[in-house]
């Protein structure tokens, strides 16, 4: 075993006489993950006010490196590496460029806390601020991080650089998740809701449902956390897992076999299954229930029977695959202040929603309407609805979302957003304060897509090679209000390519759930100009010859058009505004968004956090009492 020598620190000079006094103060990481799949590399952090703190826990006595960056790759990214070599501790801000080449950053404002090292494993804990005045830094925001990893087995001093070779990776996480206040969930009951050995088709796209009963009943109790049960080796399988309630008037026979969903042939016990009370996605890890807020099971008014939905994702059209995940339910029968409500609102699922190919970016927007505020709101609960989760959710072509919210004509602050979405990572984020939406109130769910590297159009539906745009909206109390979408107009749709005159055929365009023009024939056939003649608006509008700056004028003409009104309530019924047209509406006053503030290398050392003296002896004898860190 390796001795430590005693080393010193000095972060800033000796400004405060708390670092002579003793020892770095206790610190807490409140989050942590672990970034492989061997358990080798732990990552935990937390928030410092301006800055955020790591600490490394790493099973190597080489190097560690920690990165972050905007692909997931070694490119345009922010480095440390550092480590303890004979003794000596060393941590070094480095940046890559495009061609990923590793250059030592002239601006270190990565702050080394502390360093040790046993017969195992390396830790590091150091700081940074949020915003640097170093172009070769990235901000953190609280936006999705690809975070990058890797570590050797050597030093860095050693043999040069050394190169990493497998010991790497990237994940994605949000650094800036709110602390939220965690409850014992050891000792309550929980039930699972898990399909049982379904065979996934050898196919890309598979939505799986299965009828479960909701084993609470008699006495109201509250959900306080729901967990992912996906089963080993599944993690890339299973895309989302959707729970709806359904209709009280069914009985136990609807639970007696799963079935493919959106299917002609799927029972019609699931047609009444509409109200969304829990969404996951890949990448999210379980949900936790603020204190004062429950998901409420086991009265008359709440879910008896439930459908789970499961999207799998089979793009390499596996055969044999057999899937047993699904969800657990932990409650509690100490009932909470407020019952839990959830509101999916952006883009309806269909093939109205439609985004050319080759385009950088490309903007929809969802619209929850004032109308159908007003209207659900003012006669539900006129003081408003709190929200305090939000769930962002596009596929493959998604870059980022933004949920904007409206009131007056005036822009308030974003609800919720993910500037840097990835389609492998999506969960609730946790709002820092809740937000109340009153009657009146607009909320569009704004999404920001690239389909440069597509040759045909990309329409909105099921497979994660189609888009979405939707939001799930977590809020109390819960209100007769599932779900408040909009369909941009289609008509000006069909002008912008040149069509001139449509027919309708007999058959028309068939619904399930919120997915339109997905599983039946089109309600209209084009009859002129000839070049488009007896097409179907899919086939015209992949005819069309799309460039650049067409899809820029479409894109513009899209976000301008009305909209049909969707508002719905439960057990199939809607408000009286669904199926109304509205304007997008008009913002007299836009969100100025508030100037980010940076902090040199040199502020930061003005912080007592980190200008204290750190003096680190450790024997070697202490060295072998250290447990393992993983």
């Amino acid at each position: 075993m390796r001795r430590l020598r005693p080393w010193a620190l000095v972060l800033g000079g000796l400004l405060c006489a708390a670092a002579a006094a003793g020892g770095p103060p206790a610190r807490s990481y409140p989050h942590s993950a672990v970034l492989d799949g061997a358990a080798a590399y732990l990552l935990r952090w937390g928030r410092r006010g301006s800055a955020l703190a790591f600490r490394l826990e790493v099973r190597t006595r080489g190097y560690v490196g920690f990165g972050l960056s905007a692909s997931g790759g070694m490119a345009s990214a922010d480095i440390v590496v550092g480590g303890v070599e004979r003794g000596q501790p060393y941590l070094q801000d480095y940046f890559t460029d495009e061609n990923r080449v590793l250059k030592k950053d002239p601006q270190q404002d990565y702050h080394l806390e502390y360093a040790m090292e046993n017969s195992t494993h390396t830790i590091l804990a150091f700081s940074r601020e949020l915003h640097t005045c170093d172009t070769n830094d990235k901000s953190i925001t609280e936006s999705t991080v690809r975070v990058i990893w890797a570590y050797h087995h050597k030093d860095m001093g050693e043999a040069g650089q050394n190169y990493h070779g497998s010991n790497r990776g990237t994940k994605s996480l949000r650094l800036l998740n709110p602390e939220k206040e965690e409850v014992s969930s050891a000792s309550l009951p929980y039930f699972d809701l898990t399909n049982k050995d379904v065979p996934v088709p050898d196919k890309d796209t598979t939505y799986w449902c299965q009828m479960f009963k909701i084993p609470v009943q008699h006495e109201k109790h509250h959900v306080t956390k729901v967990e992912p049960l996906i089963q080993k080796g599944h993690e890339n399988l299973v895309h989302h897992i959707l729970l709806y309630q359904c209709s009280s008037n069914l009985n136990d026979s609807v639970l007696d076999y799963g079935h493919e969903c959106y299917h002609p042939n799927m029972p019609d016990s699931f047609l009444t299954c509409e109200t969304v009370i829990f969404a996951w996605a890949i990448g999210g890890e379980g949900f936790t229930y603020p204190p004062h807020v429950g998901l409420s099971i086991g009265t008359a008014a709440d879910p008896q029977f439930v459908l789970m939905e499961v999207h799998y994702d089979n793009p390499s059209y596996t055969e044999g695959l057999i899937d047993n995940s699904g969800l657990r339910l932990i409650y509690t029968p100490v009932i909470r202040k407020y019952d839990a409500g959830v509101i999916e609102a952006g883009l309806w699922v269909s093939l109205f929603h439609n985004i050319p190919p080759g385009m950088p970016e490309f903007v929809s927007e969802g619209h929850c309407t004032l109308e159908c505020l007003e209207e659900a709101l003012g006669a539900e609960r006129p003081a408003g609805i709190h929200v305090f989760a939000v769930l962002l959710h596009a596929h493959l072509a998604g870059r980022a979302i933004r949920m904007r919210h409206f009131r007056n004509g005036e822009e308030q602050k974003l609800l919720a957003y993910d500037d840097e979405f990835d389609f492998n990572f999506q969960e609730f984020q946790y709002l820092k304060e809740e937000r109340t939406i009153l009657p009146g109130d607009n909320l569009i769910t704004e999404c920001h897509y690239s389909t440069v590297d597509r040759i045909r159009m990309t329409w909105g539906g099921l497979s994660t090679r189609n888009e979405m745009c939707l939001s799930y909206l977590l809020y109390y109390p819960r209100i007769n209000l599932t779900r408040c979408a909009s369909i941009p107009d289609i008509m000006e749709q069909l002008q912008f390519i040149g069509v001139k005159e449509i027919y309708r055929p007999v058959r028309q365009v068939k619904c399930l759930w919120n997915v339109c023009g997905i599983t039946g024939t089109w309600p209209f056939i084009i009859k002129s100009p000839k070049q488009y003649k007896n097409l179907s608006f899919m086939d015209a509008m992949n005819k069309f010859k799309w460039s650049r700056s067409e899809g820029l004028s479409y894109n513009e003409l899209v976000l301008k058009l009305p909209v049909n009104v969707r508002c719905s309530k439960t057990d199939n019924a809607e408000w009286s505004i669904q199926g109304m047209t509205a304007l997008p509406p008009e913002i007299e006053r836009p969100y100025k968004t508030e100037p980010v503030i940076c902090s040199s290398s040199s502020c930061l050392h003005c912080s007592l956090f980190l200008t204290l003296l750190l003096v680190v002896h450790i024997t070697a004898s202490a060295i072998g009492n250290i447990g393992p860190f993983v």
